[in-house]
């Protein structure tokens, strides 16, 4: 897969497809290929850029503190040097709030946004689920066993974990073959979600705005609708039955037909 530099990083990205660009923004932990389930239906319709974030994946991992405003200026820079002027872009937990910093910050290039699993400030139940996965991830000395152990069952409901095991033993087996995040660089990502206040930024987002929640989310829950819809004027709200934290992977083909359809109309 290609690199580029990019705001003084190494960024690590996967391009697939044709049309207008849309830029597709992991979550804490993953790489690029968490969009799997969605880019060969987005690639139908759009040129897709997934890129992996700072301190994830092929990109660069430098010591310091994250923010999401630092990763949105990541994937700012990551849209200049490709030549993307401007694009769809959608994010998922951790992307979903670099997104509304790129939207916020840097309005002409982005024509519509998507918001999944999002949340307006990191409140003391999100903070303290990080600060064990950190206990955890730290533990263990690996970021792959915490995210099998301690972050899938955030991600999934306990129905598909009964009723579906080979799928959860797919997803274990995908994680461990892939790229080994450092767990200092976990506990960077984490704090940059952990210190996340989104409120400020929504006066200034101009695109139009497509929000979602599994409706068995705990974490990033629908108690956070209602500000975000509030902050972020004249946004559709998706809300989608039977999934956790990770409809992108527990309904793909609910949440792609649903998400494709706003995609579509903002085209």
């Amino acid at each position: 897969m290609p690199t580029v530099r990019a705001n003084g990083i190494t960024i690590h990205y996967d391009v697939a497809g044709s049309g207008p660009p849309l830029v597709l923004i992991p979550f804490l932990g993953a790489d690029c290929s968490c969009y799997a389930f969605q880019v060969p239906d987005y690639a139908k319709h759009f040129t897709c850029y997934s890129v992996d974030l700072r301190g994830a994946g092929g990109t660069d991992k430098p010591d310091g503190p994250y923010s999401t405003e630092l990763f949105a200026d990541d994937v700012a820079a990551f849209m200049t040097a490709v030549g993307v002027e401007r694009a769809h872009v959608a994010g998922m937990s951790l992307g979903s709030v670099t997104a509304t910093w790129l939207a916020a910050k840097y309005p002409a290039s982005v024509r519509s946004l998507s918001l999944h699993s999002s949340w307006t400030i990191a409140d003391r139940y999100i903070r303290d689920v990080l600060d064990g996965w950190c206990v955890m991830a730290n533990a263990l000395g690996s970021v792959t066993e915490t995210v099998i152990s301690g972050i899938l069952p955030w991600s999934f409901t306990p129905k598909l974990y009964t009723e579906k095991p080979e799928f959860i033993e797919l997803v274990a087996e995908i994680l461990r073959g892939g790229p080994q995040q450092p767990v200092e660089a976990f506990v960077r990502q984490a704090g940059a979600v952990s210190t996340h206040d989104g409120r400020p930024l929504y006066a200034s987002v101009a695109a139009p705005t497509l929000i979602t929640f599994g409706a068995e989310d705990r974490l990033t829950s629908t108690r956070f609708a209602p500000a975000l819809q509030a902050g972020l004027r004249g946004s559709e709200l998706v809300v989608f039955d039977g999934c956790a934290h990770a409809p992108i992977s527990e309904d793909p083909a609910t949440f792609n037909r649903k998400t494709l359809e706003f995609l579509l109309r903002s085209r």
